[in-house]
């Protein structure tokens, strides 16, 4: 005996399952019997109320609004010349090796000022295995595209002490704390297998 397979293919006119009769009550109640006409919306450009007030709160109409002019206003360039644009510049279309060093500039000038406010000492490598508390320097990142929360902080560290690394943070033991990504922090706490630092401080500018 020879077993007759079925046909796997689809085919070009398929014959409905089920066809609704008139008598039927779901076609009582198709999308069609519920808004047989559709008047088009009219577009915004095109309407006849520009300008109308709709609505308004409180007693104060018609408030007028008075300027000097812009005299006695002198604009003036902040920062030095050389660090001035003089010309025409595209934004965005910056070198990656160039965005590098002006963050790894600012880790550093917003690292010694941290230092200085609050009295640190050096600052250690974020992925030196420290069985006592150290203070390291960096910056705040994400592990994932995904919003920062308490799980998925990361410190980025500065290229002078950590030569880039970066470190999962546990902030279990902070009271409070208020981070973003992007923002240049000071933390003190223990980091002894080197692959997670347990934050006992934080110190922001």
């Amino acid at each position: 005996q020879t077993s007759q397979k079925r046909s796997n293919s689809t085919p070009e006119n398929p014959r409905p399952k089920r066809t609704l009769s008139s008598r039927s009550p779901y076609a009582l109640f198709s999308p069609n019997s519920f808004s047989p006409s559709v008047t088009p919306s009219q577009k915004y450009a095109a309407r006849s109320s520009r300008g109308e007030v709709v609505a308004s709160f409180g007693s104060v109409q018609g408030p007028s609004w008075s300027g000097g002019g812009g005299r006695g206003c002198t604009p003036k360039l902040f920062g030095s010349p050389e660090e001035n644009l003089t010309k025409s510049y595209k934004f965005m279309f910056q070198k990656a090796l160039d965005v590098r060093e002006v963050l790894s500039w600012r880790i550093e000038e917003l690292g010694d000022a941290l230092k200085s406010h609050h009295h640190l000492e050096d600052f250690a490598p974020v992925l030196l295995p420290a069985q006592e508390p150290v203070t390291v320097l960096g910056q705040i990142g994400c592990d994932s595209n995904g919003k920062l929360n308490a799980k998925s902080v990361v410190l980025e560290g500065d290229r002078e002490h950590s030569s880039g690394g970066h470190v999962p943070l546990d902030l279990s033991e902070l009271k409070e704390y208020s981070l973003f990504p992007g923002q240049i922090v000071a933390l003190e706490g223990t980091n002894s297998t080197g692959k997670k630092m347990v934050v006992s401080k934080l110190y922001e500018v």
